[in-house]
């Protein structure tokens, strides 16, 4: 099994990939994951590819870990270096963000945005 860093990667390579299907499999079915785009929370498999496939066609979005701090309770902060660019490829955001997630039983339960 995995440790949650080396977890956490493959799920950065995969969200830059666009594998929505491996991403899902990742999360709990009931997961609550950030709407970084409109505010507030999306909720389950469902509401995670509604999201992610409004915000793919409007902006690729690119994020790479940098820092990674594991808590025993299942928690992780992650340093993120977040490139934003409109569908033309022009970039509208270059800059660090803080992205929170809660581990359980090996796959995502919760995501936030600090």
């Amino acid at each position: 099994m995995p440790s949650d860093k080396e977890f956490l990667e493959y799920l950065y390579d995969r969200f830059n990939s666009r594998d929505m299907e491996a991403l899902l499999a990742s999360m709990q079915p009931d997961v609550v994951w950030a709407n970084g785009m409109e505010g507030g929370h999306v909720y389950g498999h469902d509401g995670v590819r509604d999201y992610w496939t409004r915000q793919w066609a409007m902006i690729d979005p690119h994020v790479e870990p940098v820092g990674f701090s594991i808590g025993v309770d299942g928690t992780a902060d992650v340093e993120v270096h977040q490139i934003v660019r409109d569908l033309e490829g022009n970039v509208l955001f270059d800059k660090m963000v803080g992205h929170i997630f809660r581990i359980e039983d090996g796959r995502i339960r919760r995501f936030n945005i600090r």
